[in-house]
């Protein structure tokens, strides 16, 4: 059985076939998902996976512990709800358009950023979430797009 997305405007496709048009449109992914995301899989390739599909950010209820950090590794900015808010609590359904700000300037671990997510009518919805970089080296291997071009920059500084 294959799993199938929505590639809007409403047409059902693979996912695979899906992140290509999105590439291809360059617009960047971001996943809404539930609690303990990432438990039971094969974490480091679900984080590589999600990166190669051109998933940028995951916006999850709370997070599997070694998940979350291979996401942050392979340069996928994990977020979390805040006060137990989720997807459906805030009428989210994954055909918004999503913008988060907070996170270029200013970071520091665990910070909260704002998401303002804007639906098919025009109407926002406003909303915090943490920043799941729960440490200085986190950040810095999400600045550098993960933790292989992080490793690449040092080396090639040393150089």
């Amino acid at each position: 059985m294959a799993i199938r997305a929505i590639y809007l405007p409403e047409k059902e496709m693979s996912v695979y076939d899906a992140s290509l048009k999105y590439r291809e449109e360059q617009t960047p992914l971001l996943v809404l998902t539930g609690k303990e995301y990432g438990s039971g899989s094969s974490r480091d390739w679900a984080a590589k996976g999600a990166f190669l599909l051109g998933v940028k950010c995951v916006l999850a209820e709370s997070y599997e512990r070694i998940h979350r950090s291979n996401l942050v590794g392979m340069g996928v900015l994990p977020l979390q709800y805040k006060n137990e808010e989720t997807a459906e609590r805030l009428g989210l359904t994954g055909k918004e358009v999503f913008t988060v700000t907070g996170i270029a300037n200013d970071i520091k671990p665990l910070k909260e950023v704002q998401l303002v997510a804007k639906n098919e009518a025009g109407k926002e919805i406003k909303f915090q979430a943490i920043a799941r970089l729960d440490s200085q080296i986190e950040i810095e291997y999400y600045r550098n797009g993960g933790i292989l071009q992080y490793v690449l920059r040092q080396f090639l500084s040393k150089s």
